[in-house]
């Protein structure tokens, strides 16, 4: 578990946002942190910005330079695997896009929204998925951590 303080403020941008999704983001930040163990400096903040496809749209154009909406961003502010202390960063959901994966993957809401926060955080801390070897151990660390959450490996065929 994290020796100092995590602050995690959950934003909501869309009030077709269910209620109550606060607890189920710290829980999946907070696992992601135990199973990754990075090294963990001081007190830390993560803001989680619960958006629209619209608004996606628009930062993933501005920072991607990819003129579609997706399921999750990321945006850390800390070095590839550095020491976890001060503001770590931003993820934000879209909610339609998250809606649709969901009911395309035949999992519910809340098991594909924990899966997309674990993923967004794990980019917060430096893994990616740019190469098979990169996304095999990303995915990996992924389905351990969302299974001591009781949720099942999202990669399975």
């Amino acid at each position: 578990m994290p020796t100092a303080p995590l602050d995690i403020a959950v934003i909501i941008n869309d009030d077709a946002w269910p209620e109550n999704l606060d607890a189920r983001a710290e829980a999946a930040v907070l696992a992601a942190l135990k199973l990754a163990k990075p090294k963990i400096k001081g007190a830390a903040e993560l803001s989680i910005l619960l958006t629209n496809d619209e608004e996606q749209h628009e930062l993933n154009k501005q920072w991607r330079g990819k003129d579609s909406s997706t399921n999750v961003l990321s945006f850390p502010q800390i070095e590839p695997f550095g020491p976890v202390i001060g503001i770590l960063g931003d993820i934000t959901l879209a909610r339609e896009t998250l809606e649709r994966e969901a009911v395309e993957q035949g999992v519910s809401f809340e098991a594909h929204f924990t899966h997309l926060v674990v993923h967004g955080f794990l980019h917060i801390l430096g893994y990616d998925h740019l190469d098979d070897e990169e996304a095999n151990q990303m995915e990996s660390l992924e389905t351990s951590i969302l299974a001591t959450l009781g949720i099942d490996d999202p990669y399975a065929d």
